[in-house]
């Protein structure tokens, strides 16, 4: 297919810069990378966090953010093996690693050092061609919607990961901190479809409707509650086994640690600029807990969690818009107004 010299984009040259709906070249893959014409992009926090550049980690500058998206390989540099034009790919957080660290070699190459990230060290996906490291780029089955499948590149490895990542059993209990939002309404279906039973914390009558609807068996409204900590131990009979924490609130990560079971896992995937996590020893010890940290899936934890989505085990509720529409969905993140998932047509 023909591919032009300019594309659509929205691009920030300064953190926390005006958000710029323009034309910008269309990127030359290098050897070992494809091109992929994107469809479809999700949007993440993690995405208001690259704008702002409140992370202690650097972004590029100027940059195009994004890293769910989902697309067409159209052109592939010299050493690609294992993909065809035509060919559905995703552009994951994870562009690229060494592949030849620790890290690498034991499957946790999101852990790399040299790990190159998506809408961050790498212009992302809110443009219409995007390039992704061959050995990472997700390989989405043919027969899926891609609008559909865009959130799965991010929001599902990443809740997934954090479900594994809280080892447990089939009809023990999970509670999701933040269920209403993106991550946490793939997480509630991601708990389901492993069978695990889902205990949601969120605040609203309409939070609370849609994370039932998803297959939450109980709700816990934050706003309502006075004794959070009480409700979520009485509601899952002695607390749930495994906690995951999507919310960007300290204070809800600290209860957490409270509610959690004896022998239970809390596990960390929010990432709120400058939070700490805090612990009462005593308990901790006594309850045998572990807190872990959960970040974005390997290859094969992308792989599972798409294939949970391909046999219709996990359905996105999704808001589409257009590219041009991007910057006013920034502002509702940083209002906290999310209600499941946006993804943006970079058609439009």
């Amino acid at each position: 297919m023909s591919i032009p010299k300019t594309q659509k984009a929205v691009i920030f040259e300064e953190n926390g810069g005006p958000l710029l709906y323009k034309d910008i070249p269309v990127p030359e893959p290098k050897a070992n990378e494809l091109l992929v014409n994107i469809k479809y992009s999700g949007v993440c926090h993690t995405d208001l966090h690259a704008w702002k550049g409140d992370w202690p980690l650097a972004t590029k500058l100027p940059l195009v953010g994004g890293h769910e998206g989902a697309g067409v390989v159209v052109g592939m540099g010299k050493n690609v093996k294992g993909w065809e034009i035509g060919d559905y790919a995703g552009v994951k957080w994870l562009n690229g690693s060494c592949l030849g660290c620790e890290f690498c070699q034991h499957g946790d190459e999101p852990n790399c050092a040299d790990a190159d990230l998506s809408g961050y060290t790498h212009d992302g996906s809110f443009e219409q061609y995007a390039t992704a490291d061959a050995v990472q780029a997700a390989r989405i089955p043919k027969h899926v919607d891609l609008a559909q499948a865009a959130p799965i590149l991010c929001a599902g490895i990443t809740v997934y990961k954090a479900l594994k990542t809280a080892n447990v059993s089939a009809g023990q209990w999970v509670c999701i901190s933040g269920a209403g939002g993106g991550l946490g309404s793939l997480a509630i279906q991601y708990a389901k479809a492993m069978g695990y039973r889902v205990a949601a914390i969120d605040g609203g009558e309409e939070k609370e409707e849609f994370c039932k609807s998803l297959g939450a068996e109980v709700f816990i409204d934050f706003t309502k509650t006075k004794d959070i900590v009480k409700e979520v131990v009485a509601a899952t009979n002695g607390g749930p086994h495994g906690a995951i924490n999507v919310s960007v609130s300290e204070k809800a990560i600290a209860q957490s640690v409270e509610y959690i079971r004896s022998t239970g896992t809390v596990v960390l995937v929010g990432l709120p600029a400058g939070a700490k996590v805090v612990a009462p020893v005593f308990d901790a010890v006594v309850k045998s807990v572990s807190i872990r940290g959960s970040y974005v899936g390997n290859r094969a934890d992308s792989a599972e969690a798409l294939d949970f989505f391909a046999r219709g085990l996990i359905k996105c509720p999704i808001k589409i818009v257009g590219l041009s529409e991007l910057p006013s969905i920034y502002e509702l993140m940083e209002q906290g107004k999310i209600l499941g998932r946006y993804v943006v047509d970079t058609s439009k």
